[in-house]
């Protein structure tokens, strides 16, 4: 199948072609033709399936067709990060090509004068986070009451950052009559009944990415203690020869340090996290993607909607106390049929985490061979399984790759 089979209009095929895409992923051959229809949707797809181009390109289409020409938004989207909204605004863009709708986005962090005065200029479509959406709408800003199309992107990381309440007052100033696309990565109850809420009669979209972390990203643990973690890494990046890399920390203080110490060693970093301007983190982000940043540290929440071509590298400097969110993590590299590589650094405190990693990933990550302090091949997997500290090896200094 290609776009040309899901009869959509001619200026977005054009733009599709401009862009490389040929070929729509399994969540677009799902949905797109449901949302032409005029159906409510329901997808169940993470980060990396191509929903935005499932949502933005009927979206254009419909709008473009319509012979109703009123004032006001006409479609709402949705999105619990910055970085998430200006991605989705910059696919806007460039699948719009050559036709004559308007796009915004707003977001807080920054002044709001130039967004209020893009919305006073006339928009089609809206691209938003909830809190400044509300903040605009209670100035006077924003009326909802034209809305056509309403998406609601990355549900369940709304409801892990507490915009849950916001978005239940949102919904009430929203049109009965509308279409409706609701996305989310993992269906808890209240995501369900949120859904339940929004949707009429929905269309249930359920993939899984183009390929799993486990089987396209070669995923590898060296065993290190944390007070050598940031020696291990700098040793790490200059002899694997790791050229792009997107590093993960628990926190914004550690993901700071990680950078700073980093560029001592003349290692160009950048550190991405919520207590950096909207400004820091354009440029930051601007500047990993165009490969000027060698690496980008971030903490989970922040890096929600990071997507770069080609990411050949993720490095765990610190494991995630959730196995689930590592999975999230390493899927940043190892996209579209790519591979990648996965690193994590893991202390003897860390070693319940890497357990319960395990477990979820079913003991695909290999083991890292170092120096002669290395716990031995029959010490790591054991310490690994059992969370036992006492099977923990001395600090490394020199590794390379099994």
């Amino acid at each position: 199948m290609n776009f040309k089979d899901l009869n959509l209009d001619e200026h977005i095929i054009n733009s599709l072609q401009a862009l490389g895409y040929e070929t729509p992923s399994p969540i677009q051959q799902k949905a797109i033709p449901y949302l032409l229809e005029g159906r409510d949707v329901f997808g169940c797809a993470q980060t990396g399936t191509g929903k935005t181009a499932a949502f933005a390109l009927p979206i254009l289409q419909l709008l473009s067709k319509s012979t109703v020409h009123r004032k006001g938004i006409k479609a709402l989207i949705l999105a619990p990060t910055r970085e998430l909204a200006i991605q989705i605004g910059e696919s806007f863009t460039d699948y719009g090509k050559g036709l004559r709708i308007k796009h915004a986005v707003v977001f807080g962090g920054v002044s709001q004068l130039s967004q209020t005065q893009a919305i006073q200029r006339g928009v089609d479509v809206l691209i938003a986070t909830p809190g400044r959406l509300l903040d605009l709408m209670t100035q006077g800003f924003i009326r909802l009451d034209t809305i056509e199309f309403f998406v609601l992107d990355e549900a369940d990381r709304m409801l892990d950052m507490g915009f849950i309440h916001d978005i239940k007052r949102i919904i009430p100033k929203l049109p009965k009559k509308r279409q409706t696309m609701f996305l989310s990565a993992t269906v808890p109850e209240e995501i369900r009944s949120l859904a339940n809420s929004l949707l009429t009669d929905p269309v249930r979209v359920e993939v899984t990415p183009v390929s799993s972390p486990v089987e396209m990203i070669k995923q590898r643990v060296l065993y290190v203690e944390k007070s050598e973690k940031r020696e291990a890494l700098h040793s790490l990046i200059m002899e694997e020869s790791i050229e792009h890399a997107l590093i993960f920390t628990r926190t914004k203080h550690g993901a700071d340090k990680v950078a700073k110490d980093l560029s001592r060693h003349g290692i160009k970093a950048e550190a991405i996290h919520g207590n950096k301007s909207q400004n820091a983190r354009q440029r930051a982000l601007a500047g990993f993607k165009d490969r000027s940043v060698k690496i980008l540290v971030a903490t989970d929440i922040a890096s929600r909607g990071i997507d770069v071509d080609k990411l050949t590298h993720v490095i765990n400097f610190e494991l995630p106390e959730v196995a689930e969110t590592y999975i999230h993590r390493i899927g940043r590299t190892g996209r579209a049929g790519e591979s990648g590589i996965a690193i994590s650094l893991c202390s003897s405190e860390e070693l319940p985490y890497l357990r319960d990693i395990n477990k979820l990933v079913k003991n695909v990550i290999d083991e890292m061979n170092a120096a002669p302090a290395y716990p031995s091949k029959a010490q790591a997997p054991a310490a690994a399984k059992s969370g036992n500290k006492r099977n923990f090896g001395k600090p490394v200094r020199r590794y390379a790759s099994r």
